[in-house]
């Protein structure tokens, strides 16, 4: 493929699954400034990585595991920062949409998923954003009833943690 035909596609890929990059960054980075660097490093290891997806495979799960790797090594660099989830974040939710009056339940639950590691977190994002099991195993390099598990104990972890924080 030609250099020209090989931007061209990967353009038109990214602008598809654009989303993919603002959630992620949204997950991974405090503050809108830090979010743009993040997507822009995601954007940035995608093109870079692009002679490695292979096109029989579906983009999304590629674009996924890519842009998690670096919200991972992001939020690893990032780990000193012990503060709370930044409240914006609750305005870019939903690929940029804001959200009027986010409830105090949203902004429990955002909380205890900042307070996930990010693995975790990662996994939390690929179900919240509905993807199959097979398709998170595919992302995440684990297995799928390793994901049910995961998912099933995150869950639980997460009530509890609701929980605790509403009452008095």
């Amino acid at each position: 493929m030609r250099d020209d035909d090989r931007r061209t596609a990967f353009e038109a890929l990214l602008r598809e699954h654009r989303k993919i990059v603002l959630k992620v960054a949204a997950v991974y980075a405090r503050g809108v400034e830090d979010r743009r660097d993040l997507g822009q490093e995601i954007a940035l290891q995608l093109w870079r990585s692009f002679g490695s997806y292979q096109p029989e495979r579906p983009f999304s799960t590629w674009m996924y595991r890519v842009a998690l790797n670096v919200g991972i090594s992001h939020a690893r660099r990032e780990r000193e920062r012990p503060q709370a989830l930044d409240a914006s974040l609750l305005d870019t939710l939903g690929g940029g949409s804001p959200i009027d009056e986010p409830d105090e339940r949203l902004r429990a639950l955002a909380t205890a998923i900042d307070a996930l590691g990010p693995l975790d977190r990662a996994l939390m994002l690929l179900y919240l954003d509905e993807l199959p099991y097979a398709q998170i195993a595919a992302v995440l390099g684990i297995g799928e009833s390793n994901v049910g598990t995961r998912i099933a104990r995150l869950k639980q972890r997460l009530r509890r943690d609701m929980t605790e924080a509403a009452s008095p």
